[in-house]
């Protein structure tokens, strides 16, 4: 785990966060932008296009996704534009061993996947 010379402890409190505001996210089948990922994170702090906050939401995204939940990071877009995850979220899907051969099928389908995972948590 890359923690940019950060303790271990405080990079995984700034994952802590990122983790319960997309699950709060989740819960309510909603998505969430970059800089608010940032904004929710206290522990580090981030700004929208930090190479550190994607480095973050990848290894939570790995963590998730191994544990059955989906890639969270799905949930995680463009503030403008296209309203997509960045080419980070494709890039470990196809690490994950995910299709991405059609990248809107895969991300929909993670979100999806993420969506019905924590509707369901009480």
């Amino acid at each position: 785990m890359h923690t940019f010379g950060y303790p271990k402890s405080v990079w995984r409190e700034a994952m802590n966060e990122a983790r319960a505001a997309l699950i709060e996210r989740a819960r309510v089948r909603g998505m969430m932008t970059y800089s608010e990922l940032a904004e929710a994170i206290s522990a580090i702090d981030f700004s929208a296009h930090d190479v550190r906050l994607f480095s973050l939401l990848g290894q939570l995204s790995e963590e998730e996704y191994r544990a059955g939940r989906g890639m969270i990071s799905a949930l995680v877009v463009h503030k403008q534009g296209d309203m997509e995850p960045g080419t980070g979220f494709f890039d470990l899907a196809q690490e994950l061993g995910l299709d991405t051969s059609d990248r809107l099928s895969c991300w929909i389908g993670q979100v999806h996947k993420v969506h019905d995972y924590w509707c369901n948590k009480t």
